[in-house]
């Protein structure tokens, strides 16, 4: 069952696409709930949020407008500097500010910059070596659907910029 949920109230868009895994055999150690947008990318949502155009911003003043624990928006903003997001000032004027417009960043960069890129199967991941189809040496009709709704996924995940997830 794949789940999408749209805050409006809260001005984010908290898109949670929640796998739920019926069988505790493959069920996570969270209680069988696999999450495609995992705690660090809201979190990161959460953090580009809190960052107006244009102005440093203190990790202090992200974290109490966003209610985040410092270590973890510390982490974030270091991945989001490597991937050209941010900029992070040190010093006693320091902070961080954005380094590009949201509106050329879609969701699945985000996800790719804080390395959270989502499979729905292991045998979508590249290089993966399927030994159904290596045995059969034919296609495999539920890796061909998969495949499908993977492409649907991450065709979704790049259609809205981060501006509109998260001001719009």
């Amino acid at each position: 069952m794949i789940i999408f949920i749209l805050d409006i109230n809260y001005q984010v868009c908290y898109f949670q696409a929640i796998i739920t895994v019926q069988h505790t055999k493959y069920a996570s150690k969270s209680g069988g709930v696999r999450l495609i947008i995992t705690r660090e990318t809201d979190y990161s949502l959460r953090v580009l949020r809190a960052l107006p155009d244009g102005k440093v911003t203190t990790i202090r003043t992200i974290c109490e407008q966003e209610m985040l624990p410092r270590q973890f928006v510390y982490r974030i903003l270091k991945k989001m500097e490597k991937g050209g997001l941010v900029r992070i000032a040190r010093g006693k004027d320091g902070g961080a500010e954005l380094a590009t417009d949201l509106r050329h960043v879609s969701l699945y960069d985000l996800l790719a910059i804080v390395n959270e890129k989502r499979y729905i199967s292991a045998c979508m991941q590249p290089n993966y070596e399927c030994e159904w189809r290596r045995a059969r040496r034919s296609s495999c009709s539920v890796h061909n659907h998969l495949t499908e709704i993977q492409n649907n996924l991450d065709k979704e995940l790049k259609k809205r910029s981060l501006h509109q997830i998260l001001f719009e």
